[in-house]
């Protein structure tokens, strides 16, 4: 026996669904639970319960296997949420495209960018963006690059900043700005300082940001290496963002890289602990990346040119870039 109806039936079956019924069952997929997933779609959860139910009935399949704790999924569901999870997608395009041709910017955007960069750019342009779409309601995270990519893939992320190139099937990218890295040696404050090459670098004294974050996976290719760094015999440190990591390396005589526009935030006394690279110097490229049928490209442009108007005065000259990708 099939394990799921063909795919034009299926087609035909979820063409009949509601956009209440598609909402109450990815909202049940999310959280693993119908009490939650009801209160997050402001029904009670027997209305949420029954819909799903009859929509169950009606297919002939379970998308959900109930008498698990959390609730888990079905094989043959996760076929019709991929598919449910398109066509929801669709529908909110469509709205978008209806606000768009009436000349309106409304409804929701939600924004996230990896931790190297958010500090840097949101602070600056957030109030501008409301401003300038009053009647839009924005959503801003900080996140790492493998979880914006999973989120926009997924439909619940719209925009994401990221360093690029990423080069991945179904999302779409708009290149920002160039950025080089540098060094932060506490140990050459106050020293007559030339620019290093990168076989200059002394490897032992390196830290590093947490697994996981692209900055790192750039790093480690600049200096073609892996370690873990050790405090003590008993401690291994781990930082999750430039900041920690920027005074824990001053407090014990290391070396690290920074991103540039990091740099604007060091005092005199920091900045004296600056090293630049010789030519091609390191670099990202930073981007923003949506999915490819994102249709809100109104807010995308004006985020994007939020972000040139505020980093202009601050990025370097154009410089010999040697771009390291993030992966």
């Amino acid at each position: 026996m099939q394990s799921i109806v063909s795919n034009f039936a299926l087609n035909v079956l979820i063409i009949s669904m509601t956009k209440s019924q598609i909402n109450y069952i990815l909202a049940v997929a999310k959280l693993r639970n119908f009490g939650k997933a009801a209160e997050s779609c402001f029904v009670t959860q027997s209305t949420l319960s029954a819909m799903i139910g009859k929509y169950e009935a009606q297919i002939g399949i379970k998308i959900f296997n109930r008498k698990t704790k959390p609730i888990s999924i079905t094989s043959e569901g996760e076929q019709i949420l991929q598919q449910l999870k398109a066509i929801d997608r669709e529908f909110n395009n469509l709205t978008e495209r209806i606000h768009q041709i009436k000349g309106l910017q409304s409804g929701q955007l939600s924004i996230a960018a990896i931790p190297t960069v958010a500090p840097y750019i949101f602070p600056h342009i957030l109030i501008k963006l409301a401003d300038l779409y009053p009647e839009v309601r924005f959503t801003i995270q900080e996140m790492t690059t493998h979880r914006i990519i999973e989120r926009i893939q997924s439909g619940d992320l719209d925009i994401g900043i990221v360093s690029t190139p990423l080069d991945i099937k179904d999302l779409q990218e708009y290149p920002l700005y160039k950025e080089s890295f540098v060094i932060y040696d506490k140990r050459v404050q106050g020293h007559n300082k030339s620019k290093i090459k990168i076989s200059e670098i002394e490897y032992d004294r390196l830290w590093l940001l947490e697994e996981g974050h692209c900055f790192r996976n750039q790093v480690e290719k600049i200096c073609a290496f892996r370690q873990k760094k050790e405090v003590q015999n008993n401690i291994t440190y781990r930082s999750g963002t430039i900041e920690s990591l920027k005074k824990f390396v001053s407090e014990n005589q290391g070396l690290t890289l920074l991103p540039f526009l990091s740099t604007h935030d060091l005092s005199p006394e920091e900045m004296n602990c600056i090293q630049y690279f010789h030519d091609p110097i390191p670099a990202r490229e930073i981007g923003l990346i949506t999915h490819k049928n994102f249709v809100k490209k109104t807010l995308l442009r004006g985020l994007e040119r939020l972000i040139h108007e505020h980093l202009q005065p601050l990025l370097e000259e154009e410089f010999d870039a040697q771009v390291i990708n993030p992966f």
